[in-house]
């Protein structure tokens, strides 16, 4: 499949961005979100809230590991959005000859959302944080969204150099599966 590069220049536009994205989101489709710290992973979230009429904030769920709101897909028919994020998953107390994947899968199902991601209900969407390592393992139809906050032209350092909140990201979409290939490109 082919990627699609948007170059996002402020919060705002992240967040519109991800009501774009809201928009031809379907019930059972699963988006997985990747990025340094601060990339903007939360902020394109918002927004995809936003886009689903969510009323309630959107924020990370690092230490929730996941959030249930509902709101309303494009169509007007219900939508369930689980918000993960698997940051803090994966830790490194495997069993004897367990990989990474089988120790995130275990950590999943743990928390019940095994299910939810391998076979999103008709009206589910998931949006997962951090879950790059698992995405072959839960979702064989997804977008991947990769959101880099490189220092390069046009990003906003401070006076040491460091990379503020501001200044442009690239987010790259990365349509795996049939079920995004023509949806995907409409945001390019």
């Amino acid at each position: 499949m082919t990627a699609i590069t948007i170059d996002v220049p402020t919060g705002d536009d992240m967040r519109a961005l991800g009501e774009r994205l809201a928009r031809i989101v379907r019930g059972g489709d699963v988006l997985l979100l990747s990025g340094p710290l601060g990339a903007g992973k939360t902020t394109l979230a918002q927004g995809f809230g936003r886009g689903l009429g969510i009323d309630e904030p959107i924020v990370s769920p690092t230490f929730t590991i996941a959030r249930e709101l509902d709101g309303r897909l494009a169509d007007g028919s219900p939508a369930h959005l689980v918000h993960v994020d698997a940051y803090r998953l994966g830790g490194n107390a495997y069993a004897p000859g367990q990989d990474a994947i089988g120790r995130l899968l275990d950590e999943l199902e743990s928390l019940g959302l095994d299910e939810e991601l391998e076979s999103p209900g008709a009206g589910t969407v998931v949006l997962m944080e951090w879950g790059e390592q698992m995405a072959a393992a839960l979702a064989p139809e997804r977008l991947e969204i990769h959101i880099d906050r490189s220092v390069r032209a046009g990003a906003a350092t401070s006076a040491d150099g460091e990379l503020t909140g501001d200044g442009v990201r690239t987010v790259t979409l990365v349509p795996v599966g049939d079920a995004w290939r023509d949806r995907a490109a409409s945001l390019g």
